[in-house]
């Protein structure tokens, strides 16, 4: 199916509001020592990633082939440490639509504090177009 063909960016409006929550068990491989530091603490590439999978899950049913979404931005800070062994939580709010362009509140706490407040930001984008424009670039 051509991108002509394909069915309308899925209208995402209603939406607004809705949030996704994950739930993730600090293991050795989300520590800080499997990214050069030698801290055996939750990394924060590991945090920021959580972050999206979890605005992902906010749109799960919606967005379907042949769209998806793809990550924009990260304005958030990682403001506590977290121990390997501990539970985390992480909470994704779709704020707003623009377009094609979404936006996410995304927060992470563990059993002690909040460890991670922030805005995530993606966009709805066609799948066979993103990957010629990948092809193009490999």
């Amino acid at each position: 199916m051509s991108d002509t063909t394909a069915p309308p960016r899925p209208a995402l409006d209603s939406l607004v509001g809705s949030s996704a929550t994950r739930h993730h068990v600090v293991g050795p491989r989300d520590s800080a020592t499997a990214w050069d530091n030698d801290i055996d603490v939750l990394a924060t590439p590991v945090l920021l990633w959580l972050g999206e999978v979890t605005a992902m899950d906010v749109l799960r049913d919606e967005v379907t082939a042949p769209w998806m979404t793809v990550g924009l931005n990260h304005d958030s800070a990682h403001v506590a440490p977290t121990p390997v062994g501990e539970e985390i939580t992480v909470t994704a709010t779709l704020t707003g639509v623009d377009g094609k362009v979404l936006t996410f509140e995304v927060e992470a706490h563990d059993s002690r504090a909040v460890i991670l407040r922030g805005v995530h930001g993606r966009a709805v984008v066609h799948r066979g177009a993103f990957e010629r424009k990948l092809a193009e670039r490999a």
